[in-house]
């Protein structure tokens, strides 16, 4: 085998992860509308996989051209899986409009208005809708590219007046008014109507374009443009960062398109008019669709119908050690605290900041960010703890892809309350996910660190599953306060016992530990690795994975999207195995066990195991010290190992085929995890009561 075959292309790979968001909204076992909304993912996705991993094949394509031909290969692939999947991603969505009117929720278009609605509409479109429109008339002479909006929906048209043929475009409101517009209800009827807003404009289309009265024909055709999401920076460049960065987000506004898609039913010559105005070249992707072509706005479907078309609530778990406790300090300091989201409360969190602001004992807070909640609350938080005296420090990420323009405008807001922001290390980006309060206690200050898997974010940790690690071992807590430290000062040197931190340290110490299991493995001692994470395509760790696969190490992988590891291939990864789970949650934690001869180590980290995770960002690894965090972690992961309902089989073929369940018990991870989490916080209250019984004994 050459070593080209031991490896998916990780582009591949990404669109067979997309594929199983598609599987969701096909899967009948999900809630109808949740099914929508999945399509809302899949197409989000997409979008983004255009604009950045799409658009960066290009530029090698540009760069390197008729140099090397395997750019050129993989585009091909990729441009025939998109075609392929967006025809079943057409079935779906056709099956689920069907659906959705069985159970009185109609999306309709201009041509099934009823005269009351007709009128609805028209005064809707008038008051609302109107006044947010601009078009653009389309001529040779025209530079069309620089006045198209970033993240923008077109509406294509074709004036015919008598044997002359002018073209314009209507840009489409959809960041100023929802996309889907419902309709008032008909007296009497239960059903649901909602109309999109480019079919509201279809519909009043001469109140928007000059002298259409003089027009033979008029064809509205709907567009779909996707750019090339990437800027350059000049990283040696720190002073004035902030600026420096919101002109480099201005290139997206006029960077080259890597996709144009059409309504199918659109003419040839338009085609190329538009293709020729876009300067769309050969190497990008240009594919017909159907009437409508953007449905990231599907993701915030709304919940209408009956309760059973929509995911039941789940009620979040509070943690019995930070409820029972007078102060999130006096909880942690009593023991390591382990919270999985969207299953515990996010609160908990927001309060071990929130308290940190308020209470007069503590002198210093530091914190990485890199995305949080449009509304967040945390950042409310430190601007109070500044208020209150206290040194903030505020670590912001301001390339966190399609996250630049809040982050930017965070880092204004905190700069303005006093707190002291920096922009981490020339070159790499931050992803860690650390707080650092430090408390004077005694005479002495002590620190309280959290160690997560995600993002002080509590809008994404009602979805997103992620750990959370609360400390305050003093050795882990020393090593935050270095790492903090180090960002401040690049040229400090710095050393970790406990945690692993890229770009430092991570793939030695990674490397190290599979070598490990190596050695237990031929002394034939218990060995084994388990691994949940986004994302496996560092070829250096897949092949230590494949070394150790071949000296007996038995391996198993959860990932949730990208993995370029061939599982089963004879005499390389015949010990390996690898599933991926996608349902109601977005599985976002990254976990890693080590067998380590019956003893396990058991870490959560921030860190995919990709080369910009390992070698070009600083990401941390924790080791779980606490025997009772460490087995439950353990079991999280092997109840995500037997899911038998969402887990798919990642193998070299990437059809993403379930988990045969056969004649076994059905096992949903999600499901399980959330009674397992359950009954462990009902574990601590009752020896809480216990403890309280004995001490009330006369």
């Amino acid at each position: 085998m050459t070593i080209n075959n031991r490896y998916l292309e990780k582009e591949l790979s990404w669109l067979a992860f997309n594929e199983r968001v598609l599987q969701q909204a096909a899967d009948k076992s999900v809630p109808l509308l949740e099914r929508v909304r999945f399509l809302g993912i899949y197409a989000n996705n997409t979008d983004e996989f255009y604009k950045v991993r799409v658009a960066k094949i290009k530029r090698q394509l540009l760069h390197h051209r008729n140099q090397d031909n395997q750019p050129q290969q993989l585009l091909d692939q990729i441009q025939q899986r998109s075609l392929q999947t967006q025809h079943t991603f057409d079935i779906i969505y056709n099956a689920l409009l069907i659906e959705m009117a069985q159970c009185g929720i109609c999306l309709i278009d201009e041509h099934q208005l009823q005269p009351q609605q007709q009128q609805w509409l028209t005064l809707y479109f008038r008051q609302q809708l109107l006044p947010h429109i601009t078009s653009i008339r389309l001529t040779n002479s025209l530079n069309l590219l620089p006045c198209l909006h970033d993240d923008c929906s077109y509406l294509a048209v074709m004036i015919e007046r008598n044997h002359n043929v002018e073209y314009a475009l209507i840009e489409i409101p959809i960041n100023k008014l929802p996309r889907l517009v419902q309709l008032p209800a008909n007296n009497g009827t239960h059903t649901h109507h909602l109309i999109f807003i480019e079919n509201i404009i279809r519909n009043s289309i001469s109140d928007i374009l000059d002298n259409i009265s003089a027009a033979n024909k008029l064809s509205v055709y709907a567009i779909k443009i996707t750019r090339d999401a990437d800027y350059q920076l000049d990283q040696t460049n720190k002073a004035g960062f902030l600026a420096q960065l919101a002109q480099g987000l201005n290139q997206r506004l006029t960077a080259m398109p890597i996709q144009f898609v059409y309504q199918q039913t659109m003419p040839q010559p338009m085609i190329d008019f538009l293709s020729n105005q876009l300067k769309l070249s050969a190497y990008d992707t240009v594919m017909a669709g159907g009437r409508y072509l953007h449905f990231n706005d599907f993701i915030d479907f709304p919940i209408l119908g009956n309760k059973y078309l929509n995911h039941a609530p789940l009620p979040t778990i509070n943690s019995y050690p930070f409820s029972h406790t007078k102060t999130v300090f006096d909880a942690i300091k009593a023991q390591d605290i382990l919270l999985y989201y969207p299953y515990h409360s996010f609160d908990h969190v927001i309060d071990f900041v929130r308290q940190a602001a308020l209470d007069p004992m503590v002198s210093q807070i530091r914190i990485n960010i890199y995305r949080v909640a449009k509304r967040s609350t945390i950042i409310d938080s430190l601007i109070t703890a500044a208020n209150n005296g206290k040194q903030v420090t505020a670590v912001v990420e301001l390339q966190a892809r399609f996250d630049e323009q809040a982050n930017i405008r965070w880092a204004r807001r905190l700069i303005a309350a006093g707190i002291t922001v920096l922009f981490g290390v020339v070159g790499v980006k931050i992803h860690s996910k650390l707080c650092l309060i430090s408390r004077q206690e005694q005479h002495q200050l002590v620190h309280y660190a959290h160690i997560g898997t995600g993002n002080f974010n509590e809008q994404t940790a009602t979805t997103y599953t992620d750990f959370s690690l609360f400390t305050a071992h003093p050795q882990i807590t020393d090593e935050v306060r270095q790492l903090f430290d180090y960002i401040a000062n690049p040229t400090r040197k710095v050393h970790f016992n406990y945690l692993i931190v890229s770009p430092t340290d991570t793939r030695a110490r990674l490397y190290a530990l599979i070598d490990r299991e190596i050695d237990h493995a031929q002394q034939h001692h218990p060995a084994g690795i388990t691994l949940k994470l986004n994302n496996l395509i560092d070829k250096g760790l897949i092949d230590q994975l494949y070394k150790a696969s071949q000296h007996g190490v038995k391996i198993q992988l959860i990932v949730r999207g990208m993995c370029s590891l061939i599982a089963g291939l004879k005499g390389i990864s015949d010990n390996i195995k690898v599933i991926s789970i996608v349902d109601r949650f977005l599985e976002h934690a990254r976990v890693y066990i080590f067998t380590n001869n019956g003893s396990p180590k058991v870490f959560i980290s921030s860190a995919d195991w990709m080369y910009r995770n390992i070698d070009r960002r600083i990401e941390v690894g924790c080791p779980i010290l606490s025997p009772v965090l460490k087995q439950r972690i353990i079991d999280i992961t092997n109840l995500q190992l037997a899911d038998n309902v969402k887990a798919r089989i990642l193998d070299q073929s990437m059809s993403n085929r379930y988990v045969s369940r056969g004649k076994q018990q059905k096992i949903r991870a999600q499901t399980a995890i959330y009674h397992y989490l359950q009954r462990s916080e009902d574990h601590w209250q009752r020896l809480a009561n216990k403890e309280q019984k004995y001490h009330a004994k006369p």
